[in-house]
């Protein structure tokens, strides 16, 4: 059994830096890619990060690039979300997934897990709050 495990949220002031981590326990089989995923309150969840786990091609929501850097460690089976310049707009549960197969697109399969879609693993998300 698959399981993703975050951690690392909190309360943070604007302008203040957090280090989010996903812990992959299982064989996720094919899986070639992870991301991270932001809902915001009263929003739907969005995608706003994610990577291939053999190569450095990052995706970025155009709201945190320059601000917020995905990276993993294979050895590890962990994925990092590292959110610098935190601003209020950044409030809410983060959610890391993996697609449950092999992708070509980080991008597509971000757009396909807007809403999250049951073909991917999902962890049970963390809580970040930044205030003004």
């Amino acid at each position: 059994q698959v399981r993703l495990v975050e951690s690392g949220g909190g309360s943070v002031q604007a302008g203040g830096s957090l280090r989010l981590s996903c812990v992959v326990y299982g064989d996720t089989g094919s899986s070639n890619a992870m991301g991270w995923f932001r809902q915001a309150p009263g929003k739907e969840r969005e995608g706003i990060a994610a990577i291939y786990t053999a190569f450095d091609v990052p995706y970025y929501i155009d709201s945190v690039e320059g601000r917020f850097t995905i990276s993993r460690d294979n050895a590890r089976n962990t994925v990092y979300l590292q959110m610098n310049s935190l601003k209020h707009e950044d409030t809410g549960v983060y959610f890391c997934a993996a697609p449950h197969f092999q992708i070509t697109s980080i991008f597509s399969w971000v757009v396909e897990n807007t809403p999250p879609s049951a073909s991917s693993y999902w962890g049970q998300g963390t809580a970040v709050t930044v205030s003004s």
